[in-house]
């Protein structure tokens, strides 16, 4: 269980990533906390109570209590840990510490509703019960571990019906946010699609597939997910392989998006239309879906029951609209049949709708209508978000 009450946590000091400060003197929670801190890749500093900061003369921690496994000190003490799990047990010896976030009260009690008074007192920032919380902390530590800034904008592309060219627009977006100079990301959700990477001529290319992430279930790490990935017209490519593998645990969905995420830039995401437990996963991370739609009636149709099963989960679905149009339809007409709001129109491009052998990849042509088009929504949308931190 977790309880949010106010802040986001901090930036390490100096813009550094770093792991988190641990108070307590509870063993039991403290060997909780240690694993945890070491399942996120984190080495953490321990104390019994507030660290106070060095005399600038010694540099000595001046700390009451233990230091950390590592034996390092942190440098400011309390106010220069990224992040501080305060146990229950020493809620009371640290709250007359100046308040500052990133602080997490941590209990190992389901029962104890005096938790989150004892929270206010100390200026923390979330309530935090072992063991149902273990996944929500896990990431926190990764995040402050790997001096996590803004998250990637998260951008997936649906298809209302088959065959309407959302693939090679999920293609030609991330190929433009690349030539932009945004660290960006193509993700392949749909795992009977063909694979993107043939789409993108990089079948053959080294690295990582969605089967070899199968297993995961815990905290993946978003650096060491980049370099494994094939990297192909500057970007890197989460695609399928061409084995019997259709399906990866959605836990190791969750993982493996989170932690594309925490990289920064964009992430963009090609999406089936049916929605199972992996997609739902991909959803719940998605700030943006785009919504492709050719502007006939039976198109319409079927775009609609696409929609009411991602709107169960995506709040900020737009259409996309497809000529020719049939008679008395426009794009207008089609965003209001649909109850959502027009994203734009996609322009008539050759290759658009067709299989390209990779040399040119869609959106490849800077000067081109669909790369316009691509680079209008990025420039409009990271303004809307404020998201796509390089």
């Amino acid at each position: 269980m977790t309880g949010i009450i106010t802040h986001d946590p901090p930036p390490s000091a100096g813009g550094r990533p770093g792991g988190p400060l641990i108070v307590t003197e509870d063993t039991d929670l403290l060997d909780d906390l240690l694993r945890l801190c070491a399942a996120a890749g984190a080495t953490p500093e321990v104390h019994h109570s507030v660290p106070a900061p060095p005399a600038p003369s010694s540099g000595a921690s001046g700390a009451l209590g233990a230091s950390g496994p590592s034996g390092a000190r942190w440098p400011g003490g309390w106010e220069a840990a990224p992040l501080v799990l305060v146990g229950d047990d020493a809620a009371r010896r640290v709250r007359g510490a100046v308040r500052r976030r990133g602080v997490v009260l941590v209990s190992r009690d389901q029962d104890d509703p005096g938790v989150w008074q004892r929270a206010v007192e100390i200026g923390a920032d979330h309530v935090l019960v072992l063991p149902d919380g273990e996944q929500w902390l896990v990431d926190r530590i990764a995040d402050v571990a790997e001096g996590v800034g803004r998250p990637a904008l998260t951008v997936g592309v649906i298809g209302g019906r088959g065959g309407v060219g959302a693939s090679t627009l999920a293609c030609a977006l991330a190929v433009t946010s690349a030539r932009e100079g945004l660290r960006s990301l193509l993700v392949d959700a749909d795992p009977l699609g063909g694979g993107l990477d043939v789409l993108l001529g990089g079948e053959t290319a080294e690295g990582l597939r969605w089967p070899a992430f199968a297993a995961s279930r815990g905290r993946v790490g978003g650096g060491a997910l980049e370099e494994s990935l094939p990297e192909l017209h500057s970007l890197r490519v989460l695609s399928w392989d061409r084995g019997d593998c259709v399906a990866v645990p959605s836990q190791a969905v969750r993982a493996v998006l989170a932690a594309a995420r925490r990289r920064g830039g964009t992430v963009v995401v090609d999406l089936p239309r049916r929605i199972d437990d992996g997609v739902a996963e991909v959803l719940a991370q998605l700030d943006v879906g785009l919504l492709v739609v050719p502007a006939e009636l039976r198109a319409v149709a079927a775009a609609g029951r696409v929609a009411a099963a991602v709107g169960m989960v995506l709040r900020d679905l737009r259409v996309v609209t497809r000529g020719p149009y049939d008679s008395g339809l426009d794009d207008r007409e089609v965003a209001r049949l649909l109850g959502l709001p027009l994203a734009g129109e996609v322009p008539v491009e050759s290759g658009l709708l067709r299989a390209t052998d990779g040399k040119r990849p869609p959106g490849a042509s800077a000067r081109g209508p669909l790369a316009r088009f691509c680079r209008a929504f990025w420039e409009r949308t990271l303004v809307e978000t404020g998201g796509g931190t390089a």
